[in-house]
């Protein structure tokens, strides 16, 4: 299968296999109708009065941010995986990705941008995948409403900004998903920086960055899952076929709804290696036992699994514990880059010779 064909569908599209058929009358407490998203009010796992705690220290360090950043950066770090109170949790994403220094430094420049016409062609696609963007969220249920022209926006002033990338179809649950934290300014500038800093390259023509990526994931995994190593090589299972929109979406479309939030809390904190690190869970535990690798005995059964993985492995408490809890170092990511890139640019060498 092509590079071309795997993505063709990244932000597009929902599974309708997996959309639930009822949609309620009342939206649950992230603002889902219904959908695949769409989930009860959970268990309190942390106390009000723990919740005031934190609440108050992400204030302090929010108010003297940048000492925080550049003298007590593993604090910073430890409270993110604990997981950021969600009445911060908005300005601590726009200080942890550097929205609000970009949006301090360019100040009009949003407005701007949507003052200009656009290419044609971007906004012709922009408004095909508007109404694909989490259908049931309360803020993009209506077609043509608040939600889907904030959208727009965000979306038109990006490949305004950069006219290189343009529109890229995975960037729409990203700029979705923060626009339901944030205004649309502060989240145009988080999906910048998103953009450009944490998936750097991942929208560029080709994607080799990637595809490059994909080859480091599969180099860690024989590292932390072995034998789920085997079977994906034993049955030609490409991390291409699995992990490309896990990456492009930066997860936005494959995992629980708070699942998703505690990973952002430590993907904008700590960088794509959080991505890495979920995916590696999230691989271990779906293909983990003998007899699941046994009854995926080829690469479309693999495959199936892999699109949906079991509930439990998905969830909020198991992905962070073991993510937490892998195997890994920053020397271990470091080598893997550097070999991949190296190994890449031999290939193309080669091929150009």
């Amino acid at each position: 299968m092509s590079l071309q064909k795997s993505v063709k569908s990244v932000g597009g599209e929902q599974d309708t296999t997996s959309i639930c058929s009822s949609v309620t009358t009342q939206p649950d407490r992230h603002g889902f109708f219904g959908g695949a998203q769409y989930s009860p009010e959970p268990k309190r796992t942390v106390s009000p009065s723990t919740i005031l705690k934190r609440e108050q220290k992400w204030l302090r360090m929010l108010n003297n941010w940048e000492a925080f950043m550049s003298k007590n950066y593993k604090k910073v770090r430890e409270r993110c995986r604990k997981g950021i109170p969600a009445s911060v949790r908005p300005k601590a994403w726009l200080y942890l990705c550097g929205g609000q220094l970009l949006l301090d430094k360019h100040p009009n420049e949003y407005e701007e941008l949507l003052q200009a016409p656009g290419d044609p062609k971007c906004m012709e696609d922009i408004r095909k995948d508007l109404h694909r963007q989490f259908p049931y969220h309360e803020m993009f249920i209506r077609e043509e409403g608040h939600g889907q022209q904030e959208l727009f926006s965000v979306l038109k002033a990006y490949s305004v900004l950069n006219p290189k990338v343009g529109y890229f179809q995975a960037q729409a649950p990203v700029a979705a998903f923060l626009l339901m934290h944030m205004p649309s300014v502060q989240a145009f500038w988080c999906l910048v920086s998103i953009s450009d800093k944490y998936l750097s390259g991942y929208y560029n023509p080709g994607l080799e960055v990637l595809q490059r990526d994909g080859d480091i994931l599969h180099a860690l995994l024989r590292r932390t899952a072995p034998a789920v190593h085997r079977h994906l090589v034993k049955h030609r299972v490409e991390p291409v076929l699995y992990a490309t929109e896990w990456f492009l979406c930066a997860l936005t479309r494959t995992l629980p709804w708070d699942s998703l939030l505690r990973v952002w809390d430590c993907f904008l904190c700590e960088g794509v290696k959080v991505l890495f690190k979920a995916s590696l869970v999230v691989l271990a535990g779906a293909l983990g036992t003998a007899k699941v690798r046994k009854r995926a005995n080829g690469l479309c059964e693999t495959l199936e699994v892999l699109r949906h993985p079991p509930d439990s492995v998905l969830g909020e408490e198991y992905l962070m514990y073991h993510m937490q809890r892998l195997n890994l170092t920053e020397e271990d990511f470091e080598f893997e880059h550097q070999r991949q890139t190296a190994r890449r640019r031999a290939m193309a060498n080669r091929s150009g010779s």
